[in-house]
């Protein structure tokens, strides 16, 4: 008589099951994650916007209704600017990038403009400084061509 060992183990169908399922799991779930890291990035443009905006107004006041230069370069926000014999600032810590695309250059701009410069990350409703709104929105797109309209 002879004795029989088993051999336990799992088959080539079975494995190419499960590993059907995990393919198929997977391009449900990486598209779900792709949208959230997306989602995200807007959501934390649209805060960092609101502060923006906010720092602008206050800029504004203590500076007698008067603008802070952001088209130019950043400085008027992450330095200490004089005015009326008092010195204000800074209003942020670094110049912000735009998380939808990387970029920190600001563009002149005003409301109902929707086509930008390449390579914007902000467009700014200066004026000269006096006319201007103070809005600020951000760009959309990978070439920071489109405005943000959240």
């Amino acid at each position: 008589m002879f004795m029989r060992k088993s051999k336990s183990g799992f088959t080539l169908v079975e494995i190419l099951i499960v590993v059907i399922i995990l393919g198929i799991l997977a391009a449900i779930v990486i598209p779900q994650f792709t949208n959230a890291s997306q989602d995200a990035r807007k959501s934390s443009l649209v805060s960092q916007l609101q502060t923006l905006r906010s720092q602008i107004q206050l800029f504004r006041l203590q500076h007698g209704e008067v603008l802070p230069d952001l088209i130019t370069d950043w400085t008027a926000f992450t330095g200490t600017t004089p005015y009326g014999g008092k010195t204000f600032g800074p209003y942020m810590q670094a110049a912000p990038k735009n998380p939808l695309n990387n970029f920190g250059v600001v563009v002149q701009g005003s409301d109902g403009v929707s086509d930008v410069a390449a390579g914007s990350g902000f467009v700014y409703d200066y004026g000269d400084g006096v006319t201007g709104t103070g809005r600020i929105w951000g760009t959309s797109d990978d070439l920071g061509t489109k405005i943000y309209i959240e």
